[in-house]
């Protein structure tokens, strides 16, 4: 099954509304785009559409949030992480408020729109920020479960989405945790660490390197900040080289989160695989990974060429 991050945002928004009065939910003028409109439908009287006024967007939440609601705002990654920037790192980081970020069109998977669309450096923006949580689901049903657990947590979280649809890939029954990663696949030659998209591309490439007699780890690393520093030192005691892959720039993602962990506690090699310094452009989301090198085939020769394969 494959299901857009952005449609479960919007199902899952609902469900909340529904259980909780204190959920509010505003937008940029792209709650159509977002599945946001699903919870504007219903509670006409808790949404705001701001216009395309982000800043706005962002002090309204945080004035919500003042008052003891849990705001959701979400608009494209590429809008709502830089036009409001200042108001995220005064208003809501540096006073650590409760307001959720909903960042949805990430990566080149955003597709035709082209570039100017394409967020690829959203990762690296906001995991600088202190107090801010840095989230990536890999799919579907561990979007749902962000959705419903950052909820219950007090402090600014940034979540990315994505238009494309995903592969289902993880367990309904597995709980999802802040600060935590999750081996979706065993293996002992090599640790392929991906997040958002780029977890299901990593199982297609441990399968395919699997038939040439390489067994890779794959690990789901959904928060990228907290990040989790124990599985990271414990795949890379055991496979000894780790490679990340990410629906983001090189710099500053989830690859450079990971090489900060492995510096410090255990040094290993490291192979990042994202987008190498370059802007996203106008293509049908499987041909632009073929063409930034992030579909699984290319994956697999980044991989062999790393570990000497």
């Amino acid at each position: 099954m494959e299901k857009a991050t952005r449609d479960a945002f919007g199902e899952t928004l609902l469900e909340l509304g529904r259980k909780n009065d204190k959920i509010v939910a505003l937008s940029a003028d792209l709650q159509d785009s977002t599945k946001a409109i699903l919870f504007q439908k219903e509670f006409p009287e808790r949404f705001i559409n701001t216009g395309i006024a982000e800043q706005d967007l962002i002090g309204i939440a945080a004035g919500y949030a003042l008052e003891g609601f849990i705001p959701y705002v979400s608009s494209f990654a590429s809008f709502i992480t830089t036009r409001p920037f200042d108001m995220i790192r005064m208003l809501a980081c540096y006073n650590n408020i409760n307001i959720k970020i909903v960042a949805t069109h990430t990566g080149v998977t955003v597709g035709e729109d082209g570039g100017s669309a394409q967020m690829l450096e959203d990762i690296a923006i906001m995991r600088a920020l202190p107090n801010m949580v840095v989230l990536c689901p890999a799919d579907a049903v561990e979007t749902q479960k962000m959705v419903d657990g950052i909820a219950e947590y007090n402090g600014p979280v940034y979540l990315r989405l994505a238009r494309a649809k995903y592969p289902v890939v993880t367990d309904e029954e597995k709980a999802f945790e802040i600060g935590k990663g999750q081996i979706l696949r065993d293996g002992g030659d090599v640790t392929l660490v991906g997040t958002g998209l780029m977890v299901s591309k990593a199982l297609e490439a441990a399968e395919i390197l699997a038939g040439e007699g390489i067994e890779a780890r794959v690990v789901n690393m959904s928060s990228i900040k907290p990040i989790d520093r124990d599985l990271l030192v414990k795949c890379a005691k055991e496979t000894g080289k780790i490679v990340t892959l990410e629906e983001h720039q090189v710099i500053g993602g989830l690859g450079g989160a990971v090489c900060e962990v492995l510096s410090q506690e255990y040094p290993v090699p490291v192979k990042i695989i994202g987008v190498e310094n370059r802007f996203g452009q106008s293509g049908k989301p499987d041909e632009l990974l073929e063409e930034y090198g992030l579909d699984s085939k290319s994956i697999v020769g980044k991989v062999k060429v790393f570990i000497g394969g």
